[in-house]
């Protein structure tokens, strides 16, 4: 081959990834041993010159006598956590991160936060401080832009993301991605709500804001349809979003008292894709003269520490942030170990619990 051999050239000759050639080049992560052997032989037909851990006197060394085949030891480093907005302790990630950094600092790894701004996200720039070169992994929470998330697949790093971006191309991420499960207790709360004489159902939160939003959004209407309910549009604000306070000055708060003044009446029932849209909801209830759970029944996501202090107390669906950070560490390290392996959507349970919001 004309010039210098590069890690890229060897694989795209074996279809493989740069970070894969990387780690058995230079004896760093883990790897089969047949995925080590089979990209060390390739290096070396090529005529590739820059092992770190081979003597090459001058000419190719033949793999049983030159080639350290052993099996490489985790050796850690660092996993950088991007975040798209400030994760206070009411947000599930707060007590999320500590069972995280727990299990990476067992593996012998440490954790680095990076706060990506929105100019660097819309020019599709990396944190300043952050050094590719220096990093194991990559894990996102609240990184919900579809192109930056691209943007950041294109490093040929171990990736990560909890909660995501809505794929509204169709096309998944190639990234791993942790999510909490929507669907079952929201079908159980329907179902439970319909045994209660419930009939009708809203929906409140912006759907395209992030994967989980969507998720929720369509598992409401799954389990009206299972529970033979009519899913009524009219009763559904998908587009509120907490954001347009920034964006229009406008109080979110007011804009769904607005929105609740549309309506052509009011549901039995809203289901909220977070707990701080359901918080809004009790406000804008309150500007228009209602009240809940006496004018309509409400619930929540998260189970975060205000659900249990406001008034009326929140039904909420529990996100079990220990089982979260658990699977998050896990999830980044089998792919820093495993970098070939097909990608991963991992769901972990939630749980349901009824307060004063629903007349509990």
């Amino acid at each position: 081959m004309a010039g210098r051999v590069t890690i890229q050239d060897i694989a795209d000759a074996l279809g493989i990834s740069r970070n894969t050639v990387s780690k058995a080049i230079n004896n760093t992560g883990v790897l089969a041993e047949a995925t080590r052997e089979k990209i060390l032989l390739k290096a070396v037909e090529m005529g590739y010159k820059q092992f770190s851990y081979i003597s090459m006197d001058g000419a190719r060394p033949s793999l049983s006598s030159e080639v350290n085949t052993a099996a490489p030891q985790e050796t850690g480093g660092i996993i950088s956590l991007f975040t798209g907005s400030a994760l206070a302790n009411s947000h599930f990630a707060s007590t999320m991160l500590d069972k995280v950094h727990r299990e990476l600092s067992q593996a012998g790894y440490s954790l680095t936060m990076y706060r990506v701004t929105p100019e660097e996200m819309a020019g599709r720039r990396l944190p300043a401080a952050f050094s590719a070169e220096k990093t194991a992994g990559i894990m996102c929470i609240e990184i919900f832009d579809l192109e930056y998330s691209r943007f950041l697949t294109s490093l040929d790093l171990p990736l990560l993301f909890i909660d995501g971006p809505v794929p509204r191309s169709g096309k998944k991420l190639a990234a791993d991605m942790l999510l909490m499960n929507s669907r079952t207790e929201i079908y159980s709360f329907v179902d439970e709500m319909k045994n209660r004489g419930k009939k009708t159902f809203g929906f409140v939160g912006k759907v395209s804001h992030c994967l989980s939003f969507m998720e929720r959004y369509s598992a409401m209407q799954e389990a009206l349809r299972f529970c033979d309910l009519p899913f009524h549009r009219e009763f559904c604000i998908p587009s509120a979003d907490p954001d347009m306070d920034i964006a229009s000055g406008k109080p979110y708060q007011d804009y769904l008292a607005e929105e609740l003044g549309k309506m052509p009446g009011l549901p039995d029932v809203f289901l909220c894709a977070n707990d701080f849209v359901a918080y809004d909801m009790i406000q804008a209830a309150r500007q228009k003269g209602l009240r809940v759970p006496d004018d309509f029944l409400l619930c929540g996501f998260d189970d975060s520490p205000e659900s249990r202090v406001t008034t009326p107390t929140l039904t909420t669906i529990h996100i079990h942030s220990q089982i979260m950070g658990y699977s998050a560490a896990q999830l980044i390290l089998t792919r820093i170990r495993h970098p070939d392996m097909n990608y991963r959507t991992v769901y972990t349970e939630t749980s349901l619990i009824y307060r004063e919001s629903t007349g509990d």
